[in-house]
């Protein structure tokens, strides 16, 4: 099916014009709609998982998000937000939106968003949320583990390698941190998906779940968010103000978190990111 013809069946409005615009995403312009995002989902689930992921972060306007007109299992149509650039006072709102945000929580570690599936996906990558009792078994089992099986079995890491791996699982309690209750997160807040447009910064593309915020503040640190400073100062600030200050020694436990999307990444692209993941989890064995 057509982008064409899925806005017009999910909406039942004439389209009166498409364009690609990367992939498998679409700008569509539907009467009475304006201009509106058509994406296709990447496979089984990534459709109901986007949405879902949407309306759960955008529940209180924590921090803006595209919204979902409709989808069925294989596309998704949501409204088309115009990029512009970074401003200082739309990092510092974010940061303070995102604190905001994070303290909403989650049911559990690895809880999808309501009505979202368990079997879900991060970009192209499939991405399992199973609610599990802590954050350390969480993220060893569904975000670590996985990945460096796929690795393993395309020939990126050999047995010894792998074992760096499995120790820092082993570790997993001691070296993430004094426990704190699961988060709401995007889950995949790389500056790609920190959306500047409107004199805010929108939220898009997510990989909701319950999990660790300190996921998130890694995240954007991992390919260059613009004013990445003002955000974080903004969100250190704000979660003092509202009396969760952000545990001793988060900024040492980046690449620790860094790992899920390193070892994704190397899954699905894998040469340097390979390389790079090893090196991440070497560094948070230290």
């Amino acid at each position: 099916m057509s982008a064409r013809e899925a806005v017009e069946r999910l909406l039942g409005v004439p389209v009166t014009g498409v364009r690609r615009s990367s992939g498998a995403v679409f700008l569509v312009t539907a009467e009475g709609r304006g201009v509106l995002v058509a994406k296709e989902g990447i496979g089984p689930g990534a459709t109901d998982a986007e949405a879902a992921g949407l309306r759960w972060l955008g529940e209180h306007g924590d921090v803006p998000v595209p919204h979902v007109h409709a989808h069925d299992d294989e596309w998704i149509v949501m409204d088309y937000v115009a990029p512009t650039y970074p401003e200082e006072g739309a990092a510092e709102a974010f940061g303070r939106g995102l604190a905001r945000l994070h303290l909403r929580g989650a049911p559990a570690y690895g809880s999808p968003p309501p009505g979202g599936p368990v079997d879900a996906w991060m970009g192209i990558a499939p991405m399992r949320n199973e609610a599990s009792a802590d954050w350390p078994s969480f993220y060893a089992a569904h975000r670590v583990l996985p990945y460096v099986r796929m690795c393993v079995d395309q020939g990126l890491y050999d047995g010894e390698q792998a074992a760096v791996f499995e120790r820092v699982c082993d570790r997993m309690p001691s070296l993430a941190g004094p426990a704190e209750p699961p988060a709401r997160l995007h889950g995949d807040a790389w500056s790609g998906n920190v959306h500047w447009a409107r004199g805010a910064v929108w939220l898009i593309d997510p990989a909701a779940h319950g999990g660790h915020r300190e996921t998130d503040l890694a995240m954007l640190q991992l390919f260059g968010t613009p004013l990445l400073g003002h955000i974080l100062g903004a969100y250190e600030e704000a979660a003092k103000d509202m009396d969760a200050p952000l545990t001793d020694g988060w900024r040492e436990r980046v690449q620790l978190h860094q790992l899920f999307p390193l070892l994704m990444h190397a899954a699905v692209f894998g040469g340097g990111y390979a390389r790079q993941a090893l090196r991440a989890a070497e560094a948070a064995l230290r």
